[in-house]
């Protein structure tokens, strides 16, 4: 990440009526263990994924460390409340660099405050510098939620659908 992250740091008011303010920011190593955290809590959502910390904790390590891939966290009193990631892949259709947008969650007690779409602005404003021209994510069809969350904040449903293998699986 380096200086050229902290270019995204950002502040949200949590309240209109308070100075109390969350400040959005790069991820780093110190930051693994709370990530992880959030990741349960996402993972407790979607059943398509197990909770592992260990594996979790590896590949937030591998994005940390990654010049293709971000992490913003919004941080509220030195607490890691909320996490969003972005990994950039190369399209075809847009002849060049796209990303994926990973891993947006938010503890529940500071949901609807503007936090999540302070992060995902964040991962946007990472992405532009990056020459990334489009953003994509994937959402659990039952998180009515994020739906709802997704919709609001202008992202579109496309006709595509999503499909996984392992490589060992295909291999045989």
């Amino acid at each position: 990440m380096g200086s050229a992250a902290t270019v995204f740091r950002k502040e949200v008011v949590l309240r209109k009526d308070s100075a109390e303010r969350v400040r959005v920011r790069p991820a780093t190593k110190d930051d693994i263990e709370d990530l992880a955290d959030l990741i349960a809590i996402l993972f407790k959502l979607e059943p398509d994924y197990i909770i592992d910390r260990a594996k979790q904790k590896k590949g937030l390590s591998a994005l940390i460390d990654s010049y293709s891939a971000y992490i913003a966290v919004a941080e509220f009193q030195g607490r890691v409340l909320g996490m969003c990631s972005c990994q950039t892949i190369i399209s075809t259709s847009e002849g060049g660099p796209a990303g994926i947008i990973e891993d947006l969650v938010v503890s529940p007690d500071f949901r609807k405050k503007g936090i999540g779409k302070a992060l995902i602005r964040n991962v946007a404003l990472w992405a532009e510098k990056k020459g990334i021209s489009r953003l994509q994510l994937l959402a659990d069809r039952d998180n009515y939620g994020a739906l709802g969350f997704y919709r609001k904040t202008g992202w579109n449903m496309t006709r595509m659908i999503c499909l996984r293998n392992y490589s060992e699986n295909i291999i045989g």
